[in-house]
């Protein structure tokens, strides 16, 4: 996740004095704001736990009020304090840090601990109302919603909850996964919108996974839901002869091999993302980014309307980053950006094995930036737990559990290098495939359906089994 502090105001207490607010966004949007003697708290309890010696640097205080130089230079300083704490594989997953960040949405939001209803959404549509507190984080949710499906606590693992925000078309962008530092009921409210809501989504990439599921009354039809969600929205690409075939298992209400049939499909599995901009292969193309089956799919409209597509391995990505800027809105203002006349620009980059011996950054301009980060960093850990021998239940709780290493992808630095030592100044690429094939770009004509194209060749064949486990 992207931690920033892009703004501070000036605000009144509660005898009449005055005090500098920190603005704490996550993935761009308000997430909390804080007092200078807040952080200064977590920072104390932090120390207290875990030491000296683990804890990154904090402001110092000042004895007299701050100038305006000094409250820009303590909001950088509390920037990069933050994004260190997140980073940090052990601090970032601390209950500490995050039922702090709970706390504190809660109160920058002024609602109230008490009970409430909230509506969780399967693929289908079909709204599941669940008795929740507000202060209930995510995991409390999830677990709600599983009770009131009955679904066992052996395949709740296997599930998440995103926000989702229904478009005007009946299209659906998903916004982001719910993390364990957020109330979801909260973080929907806040957002005053009655297009944003929580959807339940099965949360692994691996189709294996799905016998898992489909052993389960309940797990099956979640999954069967989500399945002709996808295929609706074209998600999921089908053929008139697969259509047909598909419309009667439905009709035999044959889920399992409704699914089945699905599975072999194009993009099964995938989450699509909204139309956004690219580097690759030149400045200024129009991509349409899918992300699925370990890897980040390009369907790319170049300059000259030509279309071409294909994909890019996670096994070969060295690092990633998601960096986050303020830009004026279009409307002719000069002034310092500030929340009502600034919007945040987001972009993925990662650096990427094009060849043998040529690594190069490829940029994606999105507001769904993050949301492929996470993809991307939930499909490094589902490989690494599965090269391990582990499952998924594992995987997922271990997560919960802060067991597992956060990278700074989910950060606006880096994520752990896959083919590199974790020095970032290290040039030299360590354990390189010699399997590995040069990249080539096929074009597509336009007039080619969607149901034609095959063009899926940016990338090599990475054997992912030559990946040391000290290598991540």
């Amino acid at each position: 996740m992207h931690f920033s502090i892009p703004e501070t105001e000036v605000r009144s207490g509660e005898n009449g004095s005055t005090y500098v607010a920190y603005n704490i966004h996550v993935n761009g949007v308000l997430h909390c704001r804080v007092r200078y003697s807040q952080l200064l708290g977590l920072h104390e309890q932090i120390k207290k736990e875990y030491g000296n010696n683990v804890v990154p640097a904090f402001p110092p205080k000042k004895i007299f009020t701050l100038t305006p130089a000094e409250v820009e230079q303590r909001r950088e300083q509390l920037e990069k304090y933050m994004q260190a704490v997140r980073q940090d594989p052990v601090l970032g997953a601390s209950e500490i840090f995050n039922s702090f960040l709970r706390k504190a949405q809660q109160e920058t939001q002024q609602i109230p601990t008490e009970e409430v209803h909230l509506d969780v959404h399967l693929s289908n549509g079909q709204k599941i109302k669940v008795n929740i507190l507000t202060s209930d984080q995510t995991e409390d949710v999830l677990e709600a919603v599983a009770s009131k499906l009955e679904l066992p606590d052996e395949l709740v693992g296997y599930f998440s909850l995103f926000l989702v925000q229904e478009g005007a078309d009946g299209g659906c962008t998903f916004v982001r996964k719910l993390q364990e530092f957020e109330l979801p009921y909260v973080s929907v409210t806040s957002l005053r919108n009655p297009d944003f809501h929580v959807v339940l989504r099965k949360s692994y990439w691996d189709t294996a996974y799905d016998n898992d599921v489909m052993d389960n009354r309940v797990g099956l039809n979640l999954l069967y839901a989500q399945t002709v969600s996808d295929i609706e929205r074209g998600w999921i690409l089908v053929n008139k002869d697969q259509h047909r075939q598909l419309k009667s298992l439905q009709e035999k209400g044959s889920k399992k091999e409704f699914i089945r049939l699905a599975q072999t499909l194009k993009y099964y599995g995938y989450i699509k993302f909204d139309p956004c901009i690219t580097d690759f292969p030149e400045k200024g193309c129009h991509v349409i980014v899918s992300a699925g089956n370990n890897e980040l799919n390009f369907h790319i409209k170049l300059p000259n309307d030509q279309m071409k597509e294909g994909s890019f391995k996670v096994t070969r990505m060295r690092c990633w980053r998601v960096t986050s800027s303020q830009v004026p809105m279009t409307n002719g203002t000069k002034n310092p950006c500030n929340s009502s006349k600034c919007e945040v620009k987001l972009e993925l980059a990662f650096e990427y094995l094009m060849s043998k011996d040529r690594l190069q950054w490829v940029t994606i301009t999105s507001p769904q930036a993050i949301m492929m980060s996470i993809c991307l960093q939930s499909m490094v850990d589902e490989l690494m737990v599965k090269k391990s021998g582990g499952s998924i239940k594992k995987m997922q709780r271990k997560r919960l559990n802060g067991s597992l290493h956060r990278s700074d992808s989910q950060q606006a630095v880096k994520s752990p290098p896959l083919l590199d030592s974790p020095d970032p100044n290290r040039e030299q690429v360590v354990k390189l495939s010699t399997k590995l094939t040069s990249v080539s770009l096929r074009g597509i004509s336009t007039s080619n359906s969607a149901n034609d194209i095959s063009s899926n060749d940016f990338h090599g064949n990475y054997a992912f089994e030559g990946i040391g486990d000290d290598d991540l």
